[in-house]
């Protein structure tokens, strides 16, 4: 009999173990997403074309900061290893990050911005406002500040889409070519794997498939208002909950980690 028992409890310290393992991954997809969009966004600070517009865009990537840095440093707390949120986000090489491709991809010009961050924006706000009844109290915690800033996001990329949409044929041209080459790495956002099936059998993490009605309704509802057609690309593109990045990923790392990697002992 004590033989059983002392199985059945390394099965439990096992189990317990594989989930934090998971949870320390699901922690850096969502961390991650934040911050690599933050470092995108960060590339329009004197570009945009009004300064309304500049000053908007660095504010979105302010708050995508914010949330990144509260979900690394949570990971980090997880992981148990002494690494905080600064040494997740500058530390790490390219292959052990998992944003999704959308995220990494160039800004390329102002309606291809407002593609990408309409679309991801589309999907983050029912993500944030599932996790806020997340079992995990400090998901749950991160989540109820992040779902206040992300409708504005939405909000306010959505009205640029049919601003520029329904406004001239050139605006009207650049958004639809904006939507049309993010459209490939939507299909990744929705996507579900055995690192987090386990979270959302216990009630921690949002069961992503659930989002996409939502998701399908809220973009129909914008490119219907801005006189443009959903967007149909044959093949999606993923790969980047693996850590199987494309080019622009590693270009985006190095100039985000050149100083802490050059200095590592400077304290910001």
């Amino acid at each position: 009999m004590m033989q059983l028992v002392e199985t059945a409890a390394e099965a439990h310290r096992a189990a317990d173990g594989t989930l934090e393992a998971s949870l320390f991954d699901y922690l850096l997809r969502l961390g991650d997403d934040s911050l690599i969009l933050a470092q995108r966004l960060t590339e329009w600070c004197g570009q945009a074309p009004a300064l309304e517009i500049d000053l908007s865009l660095a504010n979105v990537g302010l708050d995508l900061l914010g949330q990144a840095t509260l979900l690394l440093d949570l990971a980090g707390e997880v992981e148990g290893a002494g690494r905080d949120g600064d040494a997740l986000a500058f530390q790490r090489d390219v292959l052990a990050f998992r944003n999704a491709l959308i995220a990494e991809q160039p800004n390329g010009d102002f309606a291809q911005t407002i593609a990408r961050h309409f679309l991801y924006s589309s999907f983050q706000l029912p993500l944030l406002e599932g996790l806020t009844r997340s079992a995990d109290p400090r998901i749950a915690a991160v989540a109820g500040k992040a779902v206040k800033e992300v409708q504005y996001h939405n909000e306010f990329t959505a009205e640029w889409v049919i601003r520029l949409g329904d406004g001239t044929e050139e605006s009207h041209r650049r958004m639809v070519e904006g939507l049309d080459w993010f459209w490939r790495f939507v299909e990744e956002l929705f996507e579900s794997d055995a690192v987090e099936q386990p979270l959302v059998e216990v009630g921690i993490a949002v069961d992503r498939a659930s989002l996409r009605a939502g998701f399908d309704a809220r973009v129909a509802e914008v490119l219907k208002a801005a006189t443009i057609a959903t967007p149909v690309y044959p093949r999606a593109v993923s790969g980047g909950r693996r850590g199987h990045h494309s080019e622009h990923l590693g270009h985006l790392l190095a100039v985000m980690q050149i100083l802490p990697r050059t200095y590592p002992d400077a304290r910001w």
